[in-house]
This record gives structure tokens, C-alpha cells and sequence, in this order.
């Protein structure tokens, strides 16, 4: 089967200079299973509420995501109130409502336990190992997680790091998990703990990924119009992960291809609020921004 991602679905209120959105669709697993949707099939692990519009649950499905790993239990949904200013790169939270969050303790289906790809979306460290714990053969396991995990599980969070092919985190994290002011010595660490890739999301200003020989750098996409950055980083995750899953490909070509495939994903996403871009997206925008994005960082290497 395709991919399997843990993680949260959820409501947002966002508020941002250009706009405020009011109890919209959020959470890590829907952004990126949204965004891996376009590539490959994706199963879904998470838990809502009884509040939890079917109309949402409708549109996963109208994605072709199977939903049956979602469980729906009394109680209110997940709930992440934040806001940006210009610098669009950091959210301020404002409120986080668990809710049902505090009684998710994933069980996966069977069918998932045989799953190719794993993406370990920002939950607890704890259920990310019981997680791990249930997958039988997968060729590549992802995880994500937050500055709140490091600071308050990070043995927990080591014992991830260590059993996981690839972690993606953006910079601030991976220098408050090293104690590291310098990136390149943070990223070093991380990647000496046992995982193969380090995939660093900067927002604005791109990705870099870090393995114990090399590094990648690669360009976020140039936009004139930045409404919501919301689960950008998910729906970058969604996307590399996806296109890995649909071509197979694993050699380092390959994950470098599907970094710029991430990224593409990501830059429109924050062309509007929620997954709203995302659900009016069609295949070939991605496949032409792609070809423009390759284009913008193509240059030709020094004779001889």
C-alpha cells in the first residue's frame, strides 16, 4: 500500500495581516495527506471529535484518502487558535485546546501495519514509538515533531530519532534539540543518532537536507502573495513523501527530486487560508510550477 500518516486533524482559527480564518479545517495529518493525495494513496490515523463536520470527512474521501484509521470519540476536537504578523515565518499560538487529542492512542488497522511509507506527524513522542512499534516492513519511516516535544519529552524523542529513516523539522528545532547555535553542527547531530536524512524546513527562505556526507540546498518558491504559511510544513512533508511513494525512488536523486516536489506543494498551500488552495489545485499547476522551479535554480557547471 501507499502511505500511512499519524498525526492530528483539527480546527484553526488563523489570524494573519491579510485575513482571519474561523474554525477551519487544520491539523498535520490532513495537510499532509491532502498534499501526498496528489502522488499516491494515503491512509489516515487520527481522532475528532463528535463535533467534526462530516462535510470535512467527506472531502478527505473526495481525495481518496482512506479514513478508515480516524476515529471519531465523544468530546470536541483538537483546537489551535494563532497568529502571524508580517514575519510570516513564525506562528504565535494564542490557544491550544487538546480535546480528544489527550485519549488518542493510535491503533492502527491491520492493513496499515503492512504500509511501504510511514510519516510520524507532530504528536507525542510516546505514541510515535507505539506507532513504530506496529508497522512491520516499511521501506521509509518520516517523523516531525515541536519545539514543545523537545522541550518537555526528549528522551522519548531521541529513542524516535534513532529508529526513524529521515526527520523533518524546521531550524529552530533542530537547535533546541542540540543546544546548537550552528545548524550545520545541529543537523551533524541529529543525523549521528542513528537517522539517515535531516530535512530542514526555513520557511522563506527554502530547505536543506543533511545526511553524513552531504547536504542539499533548495530554494522556497518565489511568491508575490502570501495569505496563510498553516501547515505549510506538512503540506511540504505530504509532498516529497507522496512523490517517493509514487515513483519509488529512494536513491539520493530521488529524495533531492521530491524535496522540490515538497516544496511546490507547500508554496500553494499559502496561497490561501486552510487547505482551500489545495482543494482547488490541479495536477498539471503542479507539474508546470515544477518545471518553473526547475528552470529558476538550473545553471550550468564550469568547463573543464
Amino acid at each position: 500500500m501507499g502511505i500511512v500518516v499519524v498525526g492530528t486533524v483539527a480546527f484553526d482559527t488563523v489570524e494573519t495581516p491579510f485575513g482571519r480564518g474561523e474554525n477551519v479545517l487544520g491539523g498535520s495529518a490532513t495537510y499532509f495527506s491532502t498534499s501526498a493525495s496528489f502522488f499516491t494513496d494515503v491512509s489516515l490515523v487520527a481522532v475528532v471529535g463528535e463535533d467534526f463536520p462530516e462535510e470535512h470527512v467527506r472531502f478527505l474521501r473526495s481525495r481518496d484518502i482512506d479514513v478508515s484509521g480516524l476515529a471519531c470519540i465523544p468530546g470536541k476536537t483538537f483546537h489551535w487558535t494563532g497568529r502571524y504578523g508580517y514575519d510570516l515565518n513564525e506562528a504565535q499560538t494564542l490557544d491550544t485546546q487538546l480535546n480528544v487529542l489527550t485519549q488518542f492512542r493510535p491503533d492502527l488497522p491491520e492493513a496499515y501495519r503492512e504500509a511501504d511509507y510511514l510519516f510520524l506527524a507532530n504528536i507525542d513522542p510516546d505514541l510515535q514509538l507505539e506507532v513504530l512499534d506496529q508497522v512491520r516492513h516499511p521501506r521509509l519511516v518520516a517523523c516531525d515533531t515541536m519545539n514543545f516535544w523537545i522541550s518537555s519529552k526528549p528522551e522519548a524523542l531521541k529513542k524516535v530519532l534513532q529508529r526513524v529513516d529521515m526527520v523533518v523539522i524546521n531550524e529552530g528545532e533542530a537547535r533546541q534539540f542540540t543546544g546548537e547555535a550552528n545548524l550545520v553542527k545541529a543537523a551533524r547531530q541529529i543525523v549521528s543518532l542513528g537517522c539517515k536524512r535531516l530535512v530542514v524546513k526555513r520557511g522563506e527562505y527554502g530547505v536543506l537536507m543533511f545526511t553524513a556526507s552531504s547536504i542539499f540546498a533548495a530554494p522556497a518558491y518565489p511568491l508575490e502573495e502570501v495569505f496563510d504559511p498553516t501547515g505549510a510544513g506538512d503540506t511540504f512533508a505530504g509532498g516529497m513523501m507522496g512523490y517517493l511513494a509514487n515513483t519509488g525512488n529512494l536513491s539520493d536523486e530521488g529524495i533531492r527530486q521530491s524535496i522540490v516536489f515538497g516544496s511546490v506543494m507547500a508554496s500553494f498551500n499559502v496561497e490561501d487560508f486552510s487547505l482551500n488552495r489545495l482543494k482547488s489545485l490541479d495536477y498539471r499547476e503542479i507539474e508546470e510550477r515544477y518545471r518553473t522551479f526547475r528552470s529558476m535554480t538550473h545553471f550550468e557547471g564550469l568547463d573543464g
